[in-house]
């Protein structure tokens, strides 16, 4: 289907960059919680999204811990966008749900 990004299919990694987008960088921790997910789990979408050069890592000490903080790029923005727009076609024949 064009437009639709399998790397952005999954559920997980789809939240990701939809929270990224909101913001200009969230720290792994907060993700985690947003997320729901464990450590490894967020480590391994998150390592996807970077290799695919959608996320960008940031890795500082602060309080006197590493942390890490990650970023949508712009290829990761416009990676979403498409997706997005792509998904929205899908569905767009579908009626307004009812409330």
């Amino acid at each position: 289907m064009d437009g639709i990004d399998m790397l952005l299919h999954a559920p997980a990694r789809l939240q990701i960059a939809a929270l990224l987008a909101k913001v200009t960088e969230m720290e792994f921790a907060k993700l985690r919680e947003l997320l729901k997910v464990s450590d490894s789990v967020l480590s391994k979408h998150l390592a996807a999204l970077s290799d695919a050069g959608y996320v960008a890592l940031r890795k500082a000490a602060e309080d006197g811990r590493q942390r890490t903080w990650a970023s949508l790029t712009r290829a990761g923005t416009r990676a979403l966008d498409r997706h997005v727009a792509a998904l929205r076609a899908i569905v767009a024949h579908l009626p307004a749900a009812a409330e």
